[in-house]
């Protein structure tokens, strides 16, 4: 499954990108829009962003769970050199000790994500607040190529400003389109 970043000037516009993509067998479920105007969203009955999608919760607490694990191993390794209980500690004890250090490393790192903006939208923070729509289209293989000549031949307005093989693998790099890697390269020729 591919996801297809898509720039939308206006609410009206992506309203039509919107409606346009149910015609080519999307579905509002594999469409949202991230955007300030939530309000214009649900009145024109626009699927909108999730919290997966807007926050970091899934990355940051991801990277917690895993420096609770290694906290939970040196624990674990300083309990059973030291001794402070005596020898004979079950190893179930040793287990839920590193479970418990897993289990509130995920937490914190949760409630730290919480509070930040998902880092595959940081880079469309300035065009979210200038007014702009982000549109986040999951598309399977076999629809993918439909989606981009729909967007081609409908719909120049919106600008393609990133791909990604699928949205919710936390730690995948969002890839330019390489039609937009060339008109880069022209503009930095040109300037």
């Amino acid at each position: 499954m591919k996801c297809f970043y898509y720039l939308s000037p206006t609410l009206a516009s992506t309203e039509q990108i919107s409606n346009d993509l149910h015609t080519v067998g999307i579905k509002d479920f594999y469409i949202h829009v991230v955007s300030k105007d939530e309000s214009g969203l649900r009145q024109h009955h626009i699927h909108s962003s999730n919290y997966l999608e807007t926050l970091d919760v899934i990355r940051v607490g991801l990277i917690g769970a895993f420096c609770g694990f290694t906290a939970g191993l040196v624990g674990v390794e300083l309990l059973r050199y030291f001794e402070p209980f005596g020898p004979g500690v079950p190893t179930m004890v040793f287990a839920a000790i590193v479970f418990v250090a897993t289990m509130f490393g995920a937490w914190e790192g949760g409630l730290i994500g919480i509070g930040a903006e998902n880092k595959k939208l940081e880079r469309f923070h300035d065009d979210l607040e200038a007014g702009r729509y982000l549109i986040l289209i999951y598309a399977r293989k076999e629809l993918a190529e439909r989606v981009r000549s729909l967007m081609n031949d409908k719909h120049r307005e919106a600008e393609l400003v990133a791909e990604d093989r699928y949205f919710l693998n936390p730690f995948s790099r969002v890839s330019r389109p390489p039609a937009a890697n060339a008109a880069g390269a022209k503009a930095l020729q040109k300037g």
